[in-house]
């Protein structure tokens, strides 16, 4: 494999944006898709964010290929639904892509954790990346199921070693955090914008 897992994403997201500066529906759940295999390379302790960050891709992607132009822009599918005022509903693509910028926020944090912490533990380095990710968005089942998911996190040698392939796994896990990040951030910041970032899981 050329270069690590990491990638094919890296290069995803130099296509993100439109040349306005929008950010592209297509693109930017190419780029999420990108970071599956990533979350396979965990096993069975990201069983339950790869199924839900997955859910929400296909629930995205699906909405946007009802009219791909007249939803090319990510938000235009979330200004609808608030004008329709079908935003809070727990199937809209307003909860969709809230749900998933959220999942990647923990994601990032996690890199970051296995960049920055070397002398942790993967376990460790997961619970701190919930902590200050989705925790405070879950209820106490939600909570307490990742809790034990958790428990199975890989070796973090062999998780390394696994998804370095041929190339600097460092360097582009940070290269993805630096770059991933400020999309999330301004996911958040348009959700906030329409009053729909504090939702909480049901």
């Amino acid at each position: 494999m050329e270069g690590t897992i990491f990638t094919p994403s890296l290069e995803g997201m130099k296509h993100v944006k439109s040349e306005e500066g929008e950010m592209l529906t297509k693109p930017f759940l190419d780029v999420c898709k990108l970071i599956l295999p990533v979350i396979d390379k965990f096993g069975a302790a990201m069983a339950l964010v790869k199924s839900d960050i997955g859910g929400n891709i296909t629930r995205l992607e699906t909405k946007y290929n009802t009219n791909p132009t007249q939803y090319k822009c990510l938000y235009s599918m979330i200004q609808e639904e608030v004008q329709n005022k079908t935003a809070k509903a727990s199937s809209s693509c307003t909860n969709g892509l809230l749900w998933l910028t959220r999942a990647m926020d923990f994601l990032v944090e996690l890199f970051r954790n296995l960049i920055s912490r070397q002398e942790w533990a993967m376990s460790q380095a997961c619970t701190d990346s919930y902590g200050k990710t989705l925790k405070k968005w879950h209820g106490w089942i939600a909570s307490s199921s990742f809790t034990v998911a958790m428990k199975l996190a890989p070796d973090r040698k062999k998780f390394m070693d696994v998804i370095g392939g041929a190339g600097d796994i460092n360097a582009d896990m940070e290269k993805f955090c630096a770059t991933f990040a400020p999309l999330l951030e301004e996911n958040h910041k348009f959700l906030a914008s329409v009053g729909l970032d504090d939702l909480k899981a049901s």
